[in-house]
């Protein structure tokens, strides 16, 4: 048996730590499969799932062979990585004290996370093939490109860019490609009349959403915390602190908004501003105190609802489960609000300019590296596959047209499709 020493006691209960993280993060794709399936129909469920699945699957193949190389390899100019593909060669360069293998798993299932977080916003109508093939390239290419940017020794982490746990390098991309994606592919049958007002198409189990939300919360504490790679230090307490109080307050202020605006507190906004305070909070989880992270998370709760409607009312860009909105548009957000309430540097606490700038910087360059990357990747996969399913397909819904069987045997979808023919008509 080796002998143990204080240092190899360390590093055990370190390589522990980041090998329970992982595995709470890899939870959350049941938390996101839960979340989407039930903010859409019945008819597409196993559609979702099926996509939540294979896109962990693809994606863990894809990022060992090749992504992790462009995200943790040796530096080339600041912009990516060139070497450990397959896992190959050393990683001293990194300075880790846990195993690679433990690191590698970690990283992937944040890669896992990126890819997924497309499936809701361009849900019950897009190919099952076409999704397999984005999923591929986002975490071969787009996502550890930005990761090397942030995280692996390039450009953004030499300017002091601030993104802990991946506001903006996990979610924002996820979110941005959602964007695209969900532009190109246009809203699903029915969505919007031909004199532009929108239908509402309400999913078919908030049950499952909420308990989808429950379950990527609980998975943050992994996500989160687990970024300190360390079960040795004092700050995976102040990390849970300020993870677990954003989405509170999140979720707060989406009740209380909805409550105001609607006259009824809202559940399904209510539990997107649990998830905007979580995306908010992830960039600068470390960096701010307790009282700022609550400030985060409520102004998150309420820039989720007015940007689900500006997207879904103003420009017309159908996302069923607010994808956009929650991860895009918050993970931008919260990135930028580590400029002004980081304790180190962040203006409110006398830091000056120059960490905000710096943060502006990293959220505008992900935005165009991903809106650009992700544009010409689903045209592509438009003209060659095909992105969307044909309109008998979604009527019926992509269960039946896609994978040949349904998510609810018991129950009788057709009156809704019938419905859905009419308004097509």
């Amino acid at each position: 048996m080796e002998n143990l020493t204080l240092d190899s006691l360390a590093v055990a209960i370190d390589n522990v730590w980041v090998l329970v993280a992982a595995f709470l993060v890899f939870f959350m794709q049941a938390g996101f499969a839960m979340v989407e399936t039930g903010f859409t129909r019945a008819k597409n469920a196993g559609n979702i799932v099926m996509k939540n699945l294979m896109d962990f699957c693809i994606g863990s193949l894809f990022f060992w062979a090749v992504g992790f190389a462009l995200m943790f390899g040796k530096d080339v100019g600041g912009l990516f990585g060139s070497s450990g593909f397959f896992l190959s060669g050393n990683f001293d360069h990194l300075g880790l004290k846990i195993p690679i293998t433990s690191f590698l798993i970690f990283q992937t299932v944040f890669a896992a996370t990126a890819a997924t977080i497309v499936s809701g916003a361009m849900a019950e109508r897009t190919k099952f093939i076409a999704y397999c093939i984005y999923s591929a390239v986002i975490s071969l290419i787009i996502y550890p490109i930005v990761g090397h940017w942030a995280w692996g020794g390039g450009w953004l982490s030499k300017m002091g860019f601030i993104d802990f746990a991946g506001s903006t390098v996990v979610h924002s991309v996820g979110g941005w490609s959602a964007l695209v994606g969900a532009k190109i592919i246009g809203p699903r049958i029915g969505k919007y009349t031909k004199d532009g007002k929108v239908n509402a198409i309400p999913g078919h189990s908030i049950t499952l959403g909420a308990l989808g939300v429950f379950i990527l919360w609980f998975g943050w504490f992994g996500f989160n915390p687990g970024s300190t790679l360390s079960g040795t230090t004092n700050m995976i307490g102040h990390i849970a602190v300020t993870t677990n109080l954003a989405a509170a307050s999140g979720g707060v202020a989406s009740m209380i908004f909805t409550w105001l605006k609607y006259k009824k507190p809202d559940v399904s906004m209510t539990l997107n501003g649990v998830l905007a305070g979580l995306v908010a909070i992830t960039a600068g989880t470390a960096a701010v105190n307790p009282t700022s992270s609550v400030i985060i998370g409520a102004l998150a709760g309420i820039l989720v609802i007015v940007a689900v409607e500006f997207f879904d009312k103003v420009v017309k860009i159908d996302d069923p489960v607010g994808a956009i909105s929650v991860h895009a548009v918050c993970g931008a957000f919260g990135t930028i609000m580590v400029g002004l309430f980081a304790t180190d540097g962040g203006l409110f606490f006398g830091g000056g300019l120059k960490l905000l700038i710096t943060q502006i910087t990293g959220v505008v360059s992900v935005f165009v590296w991903t809106i650009v990357t992700t544009t010409i990747l689903f045209s592509i996969i438009k003209a060659t596959v095909g992105l969307r399913a044909s309109s008998e397909e979604e009527i019926d819904g992509l269960d039946l047209g896609e994978h040949g069987s349904v998510a609810y045997g018991d129950f009788m979808l057709k009156p809704q499709s019938i419905a859905e023919r009419s308004i097509n008509s």
